[in-house]
């Protein structure tokens, strides 16, 4: 019997766009952006969130269009966002029903305009409808503009679990569009800088040294600031799924999950009452301990990590590290095992050797673990500096 193997290569365009005010009559980004054969057709799905925030935001796009040749839309769909709308599926099925009832195809575009988890169902949908449709996003909070918009991922949340069902796919086009960036409550818009924190700690010292000089900016969100730690971010996202040389994650690694794997199962324990901004602050601290515990990390360093995250008013510990099992183990370990099981293969963490250099390890010390949480706790409710600073001469 004869045996052959056919190597496929794709290669894909990821058009990351900065812009303000997109919609505006005079901006024309997006029709330079847009590939277009003389009658594409635009499907948009808007967050309530946002179209609340921006009440003539509907109407804009209606006249954006009106002046667009080349380009009709079909309908604007207004729908439901943040975490609920990845576990209630009917914002999904809305995607699929508005494709099929409008006829909308692979050669034209369906736009999605909010926050990460809109994001996410929105990105599915297209996904999967006719096996892929081109989809633009347009990520409106720090978090999604930073980090998860400048993605492939797309999902939903099953069986309890965060992004069970989804797909890898490249969008046609991100455009971050700093006009919704500064509509966020404050504390949302400057949660969403932890993901800012995480990728200058796995692939960039000289920003995260940047952060450190601008927390005091940051931490009033100055526009100015905000928007460079964003784009930055963005950047150094985007670099790495295109040039990290594994976009869909067929490996076992995954360096932009740095304190992810207590995160997602921190979110899951609080029954998603914690966000996700929150959850990665409490697992950067947690692994960035655990990796100076371990002899990798210098200790001025895991120093600097949580007083940059506590500068920015980010949480450092959460009570959700310590729920207990009937068998007396913590809950969050179980977080370990879910993380390996998303991708197969051996637990693969990374934890840090410096700032902006990474390292992946494939066993946690769970007594080790408990120790770092309960150091965190320490730290957490310690408010003088010098005591602070004293817990990690004295541990």
């Amino acid at each position: 019997m004869e045996e052959r193997n056919f190597k496929i290569t794709l290669e894909y365009e990821h058009r990351i766009r900065f812009t303000r005010d997109v919609f505006a009559e005079g901006n024309r980004m997006l029709a330079r952006l847009l590939q277009t054969n003389g009658h594409a057709k635009v499907l948009v799905f808007l967050e309530q969130a946002v179209a609340a925030e921006f009440p003539q935001l509907e109407s804009q796009i209606h006249e954006y269009f009106e002046s667009t040749p080349g380009l009709q839309l079909k309908r604007v769909v207004v729908a439901p966002g943040a975490e609920e709308c990845k576990r209630d599926e009917a914002v999904l099925h809305s995607v699929w029903d508005a494709v099929n009832e409008e006829k909308i195809d692979r050669h034209s575009y369906v736009f999605a305009i909010g926050g990460g988890a809109f994001l996410d169902v929105i990105g599915f949908g297209a996904a999967t409808a006719h096996r892929g449709i081109r989809l633009v996003r347009f990520p409106t909070t720090t978090l999604s503009q930073d980090d998860s918009g400048v993605g492939v991922k797309n999902g939903i949340n099953a069986f309890g679990k965060k992004n069970w069902l989804g797909s890898f796919t490249v969008p046609y086009a991100v455009v971050n569009d700093f006009a919704f960036l500064h509509s966020q409550p404050a504390g949302i818009r400057r949660d969403g800088l932890v993901e800012a924190v995480k990728v200058a700690l796995v692939r960039d010292g000289a920003f995260f040294e940047w952060l450190e000089d601008n927390a005091g900016l940051l931490k009033k969100l100055k526009p100015h600031a905000l928007e460079e730690a964003v784009e930055r971010s963005a950047i150094l996202h985007a670099e790495h799924i295109a040039f990290g040389g594994d976009p869909y994650e067929l490996g076992s690694s995954r360096p932009l999950d740095f304190g992810h794997w207590a995160a997602h199962k921190l979110e899951q324990l609080t029954g998603f009452a914690l966000s996700h901004a929150q959850a990665v602050s409490v697992g950067i601290a947690l692994d960035s301990i655990y990796s100076w515990k371990t002899g990798r990390l210098q200790r001025e360093d895991a120093q600097r990590i949580l007083k940059i995250l506590s500068e920015l008013d980010l949480p450092l510990y959460h009570e959700g590290l310590e729920i207990e099992k009937e068998d007396g183990n913590l809950a969050v370990f179980d977080g370990l095992e879910e993380f390996r099981e998303h991708l197969g293969g051996e637990l693969t963490v990374l934890l840090l050797k410096g700032v902006g250099e990474g390292e992946d390890v494939h066993f946690m010390d769970t007594c080790l673990l408990k120790h770092c949480i309960g150091l965190m706790k320490a730290y957490a409710n310690e408010k003088s500096e010098s005591l602070r600073a004293q817990l990690f001469l004295t541990d």
